[in-house]
């Protein structure tokens, strides 16, 4: 196919958080490259702690990982320019094109967004240049009006850019018609204008049911439908961007009733790169269970995973308030096993110290004992992907770093894995507590079969990578079947950046 050099964008706004808007874009971005497109995913600020690191060495957001990846590429800065991670003290770590900028609260955040839009816009620029279609994802909504002034996530850029946008309304919730609606009355005429249509989301049962509201939304706004979407069954089986996704269990058809094993994970409130328990969650044999605030941990887990954490110290005493800290030992004493991954390794350390406030207030605090380690935490952050092996039983294992901290202590001389011919992490005299800095290492098949086989569970034949891209087509046909794809491309068009070229 000749490719067009002036390339194309369009912007997909929806009209309220978690209403797909992630998915629709990774879906597309498979969809059209499957067509033979070059296609690029582009988020120009996000806000999240699900975080991905770059083949360029910084941080971007894991929705725009999995789209890059749905697009056949690797991820890269330009994809999400501006990333917001919140921390402890309502303040968020700026990450500008990869790096660490500063901590801001919400007001000065306000303030800070306009200057970094140069930025944004040099980092759409260089994507675009080099590709035949750009889908850019906003972030919350655009009906934010309070928000309007020095908006760079939504209408903001996509004036500044000049670039179209479709709405996204989830009908699963309730509402969607006053969704759609109310965004776009809501919006200045300039913005209306900029609307080529919208997308209902989430729909259960027949999509024909909805005729008598696409015509209703039509007469109200004169906007076209691009399509109603089914429900995605298969969407737990993507990486999430928010941790809301964990509030739902997941208890696929396949699972084994003979030999579960469960596993137990607190949900701390600054909980970070928890897609680290994706590939488990899809284990036929495992059953994880996400404890929520005002609940104990099982007692009956055979596992307690500490996840990784953007604010640890603050994490680790929300642990304490839940009595999560008791339980915890309370398991160790039946013999039960417990794994933290980076943030969580470093809660089952004698001592964390953050003494110049990198993550929140300046403190020290106990940890919860369980290895002989202190961690005290810095302004290196540790960044990059890597890969070894599984010390234990010597399985290849791969992933990525991220994370602030120096860790010593003697534990350290019985190290769970061995990355790029250094040690990493630390194991108890017995083996059940261990500990580690390695993001993604459950990605790696063999090791996730040997640790859920020493745990316990029969061998799995899953393939977690492959499991994902199928995962990938399913989404794209999905949407080849309910959306007019052919409409959403004709009203892509070209943005500022192309047009005197």
């Amino acid at each position: 196919m000749s490719h067009n050099p002036l390339g194309r964008a369009l912007m997909i706004q929806g009209t309220g958080s978690d209403v797909g808007k992630s998915l629709i874009v990774a879906g597309l971005c498979r969809a059209f490259t499957r067509r033979g497109f070059r296609v690029r995913p582009f988020k120009p600020q996000n806000m999240s702690n699900n975080a991905a690191v770059s083949e360029d060495g910084g941080e971007i957001g894991r929705a725009q990982a999995l789209q890059a990846r749905a697009c056949g590429v690797a991820p890269s800065t330009d994809m999400n320019p501006v990333l917001l991670k919140p921390q402890a003290g309502n303040a968020a770590q700026v990450i500008l094109c990869g790096k660490v900028l500063r901590a801001a609260s919400a007001r000065e955040y306000r303030a800070l967004a306009p200057s970094l839009l140069p930025a944004v816009l040099s980092a759409f620029e260089r994507l675009a240049v080099g590709a035949d279609l750009v889908l850019i994802e906003g972030a919350g909504s655009p009906a934010e009006i309070n928000l309007r002034s020095g908006d760079i996530a939504n209408m903001g850029f996509a004036e500044a850019a000049d670039v179209p946008v479709a709405l996204v309304g989830d009908i699963d919730r309730g509402g969607v018609i006053a969704q759609l609606v109310g965004t776009h009355a809501l919006l200045s005429a300039p913005e209306r204008a900029r609307l080529a249509g919208y997308i209902v989301n989430k729909f259960r049962g027949d999509p024909r049911l909805f005729d008598n509201g696409v015509a209703a939304i039509g007469e109200r706004t004169g906007l076209s439908c691009f399509g109603v979407v089914p429900w995605f069954d298969a969407a737990h089986l993507l990486p999430a961007e928010d941790s809301m996704a964990l509030s739902a269990p997941i208890t696929p058809a396949a699972r084994d009733k003979r030999a579960k094993i469960k596993i137990a994970v607190p949900l701390l409130p600054h909980i970070a790169n928890f897609d680290d328990l994706d590939p488990l969650r899809t284990e036929p044999q495992v059953e994880i269970i996400f404890v929520r605030p005002g609940s104990a941990l099982p007692g009956d887990a055979t596992l307690i995973i500490l996840p990784g954490s953007k604010a640890t110290i603050a994490d680790l005493a929300a642990l304490g308030r839940e009595g999560w800290d008791i339980d915890i030992v309370a398991h160790r004493r039946r013999g039960g096993h417990v794994l933290g991954i980076c943030g969580g390794y470093q809660m089952l350390g004698q001592s964390i110290a953050d003494p110049d406030g990198y993550e929140g207030a300046a403190a020290t605090a106990a940890g919860l004992g369980l290895l002989d380690i202190d961690t005290v935490l810095g302004d290196k952050k540790r960044l990059g992907l890597v890969s070894g092996n599984d010390i234990g039983g010597g399985a290849p294992v791969s992933g990525y770093e991220m994370h602030l901290g120096v860790t010593t202590g003697t534990d350290l001389v019985r190290p769970m894995l061995r990355l790029g011919g250094r040690p990493d992490g630390a194991v108890s005299a017995d083996g059940k507590i261990a500990g580690c800095y390695l993001h993604g290492l459950f990605a790696s098949d063999l090791f996730r079969r040997d640790f859920l086989a020493r745990l316990g569970a029969a061998p799995s034949d899953l393939n977690y990578e492959a499991a994902v891209d199928t995962t990938l087509d399913k989404l794209a046909d999905h949407l080849e079947a309910s959306l007019n794809i052919d409409a959403l491309l004709a009203a892509a068009r070209p943005p500022y950046l192309t047009k005197a070229a």
